[in-house]
């Protein structure tokens, strides 16, 4: 059997890299190795996509999903189904980073889209991920290139790229974005195919030579006939960048920071880590995948357990798949998709071009009754298969005391952590019933409703807030 210690971190790395994991697969995760696990992780082309024909052949509306919710499904039948959890929290991640939404572009498709283009970009090199974005059509739209012209410039998509994206606020000037723009001129929508009688056609991008400004800019310093293309060269090389971009996976992966707006006057709360990820970042020619590799295999990662709050997107992601009610697909899937927008995280629409506020701000009252009614409520049914085979689990270690009961429970659930508050309460409840019996079905009937009752408790718990 794999030790605690093992299967903790496992859990961590889970939680963090993914939507968290059975006891089944971190067993058998512990069995390949961490470091073993993570180079897997890293390499989604190794593990089969999910078959998302099944989907459709169930639920046809969903593959050319019209309405937000339906697109918003989609993508939780993805989350729950992956066999490549990184990269679809590395979707995850940029959607939150390059937050783009529906309540303006009104095309669920087109997010969608741009989704899958994270899907296919967002381990790779940063430059490249950045161009795709910048011809997103989606993201065009969103930020308006599509009215940016040659003598006429919108600086919507020359200032969030710096500002937002990749450099942050005080490391440019207005000039800069002045010049920024002007190089994405000709950058838009191709045009589109009506959508009568057949529905809506995906949109595509198209680069307009005769709209494009191609005089001399300078920007960062640089002088030069420049092109979009080059701009993101240059961006990409600004020391600036490799910071903001370290603190934005520091602080999704590793632990709360202040929210964004705060960072040009808030120091990060681990300098070494930001420089670890910095040098991981040039070392690699701003390759996403090195950097990652790096802050995974780091101690100040392995460490930092429960140290984020879940987004609501974690929170019934993960809590889902450790009830194993869902898989194949079936009628539910677009309850979930509206459960995470009831905790406040409206998936294919954030808030605004500055996404959410993550960290402690996931939680106000309203949420946390939400989050808390959710989790317990799947989590305190012991006829859903996962939660059944925690019942079984346990009644194979045979009769257990209360503290026992309590460590096994905590144990099986993830491993997680919880305050001594926290065990003060769960072992209280624990004593009422005694000692976990399994000898007559008498017995096992009660000892089972109990499970439901701890587990359920765990779920309720602020700790189990945390990843």
């Amino acid at each position: 059997m794999p030790g605690r210690d093992d299967m903790a971190l496992m859990a961590h790395l889970m939680r963090r890299a993914g939507f968290g994991a059975s006891r089944e697969e971190l067993e058998a995760r512990v069995a390949k190795g961490y470091e073993a696990t993570v180079e897997e992780l890293l390499h989604p082309e190794t593990q089969p996509e999910v078959d998302v024909n099944i989907l459709y052949r169930y639920f046809p509306n969903l593959e050319g999903p019209l309405a937000p919710v339906q697109a918003q499904t989609n993508w939780v039948y993805r989350m729950i189904n992956t066999r490549s959890p990184l990269q679809e929290k590395m979707c995850l991640f940029w959607h939150q980073l390059f937050a783009t939404g529906n309540s303006k572009i009104d095309n669920p498709p087109e997010v969608l889209q741009q989704i899958a283009m994270f899907r296919r970009h967002g381990l790779g090199r940063f430059p490249e991920l950045l161009v795709e974005l910048a011809k997103n059509p989606a993201m065009i739209y969103w930020l308006d290139n599509n009215g940016n012209h040659k003598g006429a410039i919108n600086e919507n998509w020359g200032r969030e790229l710096l500002e937002l994206f990749s450099m942050g606020v005080g490391n440019y000037s207005e000039d800069d974005i002045k010049e920024a723009s002007r190089a994405f001129t000709g950058w838009t929508i191709g045009q589109k195919i009506p959508r009568n009688p057949l529905g809506r056609f995906y949109w595509s991008f198209e680069y307009r030579p005769e709209d494009h400004d191609d005089g001399e800019k300078v920007f960062l310093g640089h002088r030069g006939r420049f092109n979009g293309d080059d701009i993101v060269n240059i961006v990409v090389q600004q020391p600036a960048t490799a910071r903001f971009l370290a603190r934005h996976l520091y602080n999704f992966f590793v632990a709360d920071e202040v929210q964004v707006p705060s960072w040009n006057i808030t120091p990060p709360k681990d300098p070494q880590a930001i420089q670890t990820l910095v040098r991981a970042y040039n070392e690699s020619n701003y390759d996403i995948r090195a950097v990652l590799r790096a802050l995974l295999l780091s101690d100040f990662f392995k460490n930092a357990r429960f140290a984020r709050v879940k987004s609501p997107a974690e929170l019934v992601i993960s809590t889902v798949r450790l009830a194993g009610n869902f898989g194949p697909p079936r009628p539910g899937y677009q309850e979930l998709a509206f459960e995470c927008a009831y905790q406040g995280q409206e998936l294919l629409n954030p808030p605004s071009v500055e996404s959410w506020h993550t960290g402690q701000e996931w939680i106000d009252g309203g949420a946390l009754v939400r989050r808390v009614n959710f989790a317990a409520k799947l989590l305190g049914d012991t006829t859903l298969p996962g939660i059944r085979t925690i019942v079984n689990q346990l009644k194979d270690r045979g009769n257990l005391s209360p503290a026992e009961f309590v460590d096994q429970c905590l144990d099986l659930i993830g491993p997680i952590q919880v305050s001594e508050d926290t065990r003060a309460e769960l072992q209280a409840q624990a004593e009422e019933g005694g000692e976990l019996r399994w000898g007559t079905k008498r017995q096992a009937s009660a000892s089972e409703h109990r499970v439901g009752v701890m587990l359920a408790l765990i779920a309720a718990s602020r700790d189990y807030q945390f990843a």
